[in-house]
């Protein structure tokens, strides 16, 4: 036990009382009032804020033992056998700090995001913990979200401030006294905020930088590049713009990676099509990798994307685009993640090479999540010519705003830093405290990633090129970056040099990769010869994935090549209009994506089909776009199926931005009505409908009981073979599980994925989680219980923070519903006993229907499969 007194406005006599998992704090203030609350993970997170502020009163005094001698973290969890230390809490004068390097002393470098440098000379991790010193950088240089000792220099992507612009500083010093005394700009940047230029880090040769600008940046207008410069927005249907302003007319191709030399005299573009990639990591073989942000506003809509990260190879686009215009994973002209995360806010990354951990740890590439404070250990393993990767969460706590991490390979530990958005910060480092395996840490490179590594050399012109290795790499089915790097390399040749050749490819994929380039390079010469070529390819001797990546092909003629339009819609229409619909989700919302913009006969029949009868908000909102634009086809009674829906779609629920969305959506099919047409709609066209309960059909059901577990498993489990699964699929629609859920590729991801859980669990464990869900509750979904100094208690998930506001998510099913709490306000906050899942969920549905619910859960395991 220890107390201290801290000034904060008045003063507070403060006594922690250690236990196993919290500290009890006991606050007396000048009025004798006694204030007694769990400080659990707000300790770990801003070290004393809000009402238990600390303020240091020197940034170079040394601090007592009595200050500095508790070092466990309670409230934080660790992956077994380490141990996590706070070694500097950041005074409020110090500001909030979001990006780390390290020195060859093995000092860390920290930046202030809106405001000056800081050097960090760190404690032994073999003597007791003890303040560090920390020295303001006494130049005009910060605002930095990256930072890179490298080449006798300090390299500082700073934003603007202080009449420097935004750019790449090189920072020296040039006595030698071991202090910074010059800075130059190497290169400006336009763009700035929380989506400007990010992070600086040493290339695998040792000779030069690699530099990552989110998706507000502009290009730093690169000499070379590997990316061919054919960038466009290729967008079928007409886009709508993001419903709560965000990145409204910010055009392809979104954040950027580049390279450079270490006097950033010239510029290579290496990759693009990134949200908000805030920072970038080579593994030991000289692969690039980032973890990418989502648009947390579009959760809910079919166009949302989950945070992810990402193999980022020579060339290559990743897709986003502004709006509705984000380009679905299966095309082949972008190429997909290595693992999808789910929500968060991605910050810092690094992989722990030179740390003192066991050798998985060591290979694993960290990625810190702003919103929700954790920090993932993904672990990267070959596939192809790229990687497939698994995530543990390897250190979490509520309200943890990781801002950056590094490996400091003086002492093998990583260290971290928590702050952004002017919250208060702290400098923390993980150690390893259990026995080492003693096991190799060892890389080599498979033969399909050398394949990759040939045809990127090509990625530029070369009289040189070896066609019949690009013929060969085009048609792997199985290994998009191999086929991706191999029609970039085309892409990079004059098309004379391979169009001929290109439209003999006999393969199916092969085809439909040259056809993509033609797209991109070509001109209205070739719309004839291309669509003759893909006529030859029988679509029911094609998989999924060629149906959907055919479809992108003509799409892009359409797009790119074909201005009047009347070649390729035709030729749609032909193909595909007698196709629609499959029985294939994906395939029949990339037909309606095509066959929209065409005037198909039948289109809108087909399509309000679908509409009406779609399981989840996602594909329903898909097709609503879908038919907002089309202007032929229509009845009356057709046009009174459609508006009506969107009443019936009050219920949904999703990010910031899906409510705005939705209503944009109408009012494009709106305007495309004539004045009699509205007049005879009426109130279907007048005023937005009005926000509704999204359970409202499942109370209007009437009750059955309140079923308990046993007597669920006793009654389903000889029954579940006869099960009703689309049945299954309405009751799992009609419970709202799709808003939170995602089960077999569809619905929401707010809750944890469910596809697995039919063979993850047995019958008695999944009913549970569906009658009792508060029996048991993952930690990754715990939710955090405030009582607020007025008696008030609100219950939920932090998932931002804003200087010394929380914002908190009270309802899963409403994500962009916030609660703000202010942290002086908080008299106690603690891991809630309860799940954010609704209890009662199954009342209302007889024991057949929930025997089809779980029959089909356990269809949709085998189907994820």
């Amino acid at each position: 036990m220890f107390a201290k007194r801290f000034k904060h406005g008045t003063y507070f006599e403060i006594v922690l009382i250690r236990e196993e998992y919290c500290m009890l704090v006991i606050c007396i203030d000048l009025k004798f009032r006694v204030v007694v609350g769990c400080l659990s993970c707000a300790w770990f997170m801003l070290g004393y804020q809000g009402s238990c502020s600390a303020r240091q009163e020197s940034n170079q005094a040394t601090a007592t033992e009595a200050e500095w001698g508790e070092t466990d973290i309670p409230g934080v969890k660790l992956a077994e056998g380490f141990h996590a230390e706070r070694v500097h809490q950041v005074a409020e004068d110090q500001g909030s700090w979001v990006s780390l390097a390290v020195d060859p002393k093995g000092r860390l470098i920290a930046s202030d995001q809106y405001g000056k440098l800081y050097r960090v000379s760190l404690p032994s991790v073999d003597t007791a913990l003890t303040q560090p010193l920390v020295e303001p950088i006494e130049l005009n240089i910060g605002y930095a979200h990256g930072l890179l000792y490298a080449f006798d220099s300090l390299y500082v992507v700073a934003h603007a401030a202080h009449g420097m612009p935004a750019g790449l500083y090189r920072v020296r010093d040039k006595n030698g006294d071991d202090q910074f005394d010059q800075v130059t700009l190497l290169r400006e940047f336009e763009g700035g905020g929380e989506h400007g230029p990010h992070a600086v880090i040493l290339g695998p040769d040792q000779k030069s930088l690699y530099i990552c600008g989110g998706n507000h940046t502009k290009i730093p207008n690169p000499e070379t590049s590997l990316v061919p410069q054919v960038w466009k927005e290729d967008q079928v249907m007409p886009r709508l713009w993001d419903a709560g302003g965000h990145a409204v007319g910010i055009m392809a191709p979104g954040g950027w990676v580049c390279k450079t030399d270490p006097d950033g005299k010239s510029f290579e573009l290496v990759s693009i099509g990134f949200r908000n990639q805030f920072d970038i990591a080579f593994n030991a073989l000289g692969e690039l990798f980032t973890y990418d942000a989502d648009m947390e506003w579009d959760i809910g809509a079919p166009w949302y994307r989950p945070t992810r990260i990402c193999h980022v190879t020579s060339g290559s686009e990743f897709g986003w685009r502004s709006g509705t215009g984000k380009w679905p994973e299966f095309y082949q002209d972008n190429l997909p993640a290595v693992v999808d995360i789910g929500l968060g806010s991605p910050t810092g990354i690094v992989f722990g090479y030179g740390t003192q951990y066991p050798a998985k740890y060591q290979q694993a590439l960290f990625a810190c999540d702003w919103s929700y404070g954790v920090i993932y250990a993904v672990h990267l393993e070959p596939k192809g010519s790229s990687y497939a990767a698994t995530f543990e969460r390897f250190c979490a706590a509520p309200a943890l705003p990781v801002a950056d991490i590094v490996v400091n390979p003086h002492d093998g530990c990583l260290y971290f830093v928590t702050g952004g958005r002017r919250v208060q910060s702290g400098l923390f480092r993980v150690r390893y405290d259990g026995p080492l395996d003693g096991q190799e840490v060892t890389s080599r490179q498979v033969p399909e990633a050398e394949q990759r590594h040939t045809l990127e050399a090509w990625h530029q012109a070369d009289e040189n090129v070896d066609y019949s290795i690009i013929w060969k790499a085009i048609g792997q089915t199985e290994d998009r970056h191999l086929r991706f790097a191999a029609r970039t390399a085309l892409e990079h040749q004059p098309i004379e040099n391979w169009l001929d050749q290109g439209l003999q490819q006999a393969d199916a994929t092969a085809l439909i990769e040259v056809i993509t380039a033609i797209s991109r390079v070509g001109s209205d010469i070739h719309i004839e010869g291309s669509l003759n070529a893909l006529a030859a390819l029988h679509w029911e001797t094609l998989n999924e994935l060629q149906q959907l990546q055919l479809m992108r092909a003509y799409g892009l003629l359409l797009i790119r090549l074909d201005s009047e339009g009347t070649l390729v819609k035709a030729a749609v229409n032909e193909r595909f209009s007698s196709l629609y619909p499959t029985s294939q989700l994906l395939v029949n919302q990339e037909l309606a994506r095509l066959l929209s913009v065409t005037d198909a006969n039948g289109f809108v029949f087909k399509t309000l089909e679908l509409l009406t009868a779609a399981s989840s908000q996602e594909e329903a909102i898909h097709y609503a776009l879908c038919l907002s634009h089309v202007k032929q086809g229509w009845s009356d009674t057709y046009r009174q199926t459609y508006f009506r829906w969107f009443f019936d779609a009050a219920s949904v629920r999703g990010g910031n931005s899906l409510r705005g969305f939705l209503n944009n959506i109408r009012q494009q099919a709106i305007e495309h009505l004539d004045e009699s047409t509205k007049v005879q709609l009426g109130k279907l066209v007048a005023a937005p409908p009005e926000i509704e309960d999204p359970y409202r059909q499942l109370k209007s059901r009437p009750f059955v009981k309140n079923w308990e577990v046993e007597e669920v498993v006793i009654a389903i489990q000889d029954r579940l073979d006869e099960a009703d699964l689309e049945n299954g699929r309405q009751m799992f629609s009609l419970a709202q599980c799709f808003a939170c859920h995602r089960l077999a590729g569809t619905g929401g991801i707010v809750g944890p994925d469910l596809t697995p859980v039919g063979n993850r669990y047995s019958l008695h464990d999944l009913v549970v989680t569906l009658i009792d869900p508060n029996r048991e509750v993952s930690d990754q979904y715990v939710a955090t219980k405030f009582l607020l100094n007025n008696g008030q208690v609100i219950v939920g998930r932090v998932v931002n923070l804003n200087h010394n506001q929380y914002l908190v998510q009270t309802d899963m099913i409403n994500p962009a519903h916030m609660t703000g709490i202010n942290v002086n306000e908080i008299e106690e906050m603690k891991p809630s006993e309860t799940s954010m899942m609704p209890s009662g969920l199954l009342d209302n549905l007889t024991i057949e229907e929930i025997c089809d619910l779980i029959g089909y859960l356990k269809s949709a395991s085998l189907i994820g499969e």
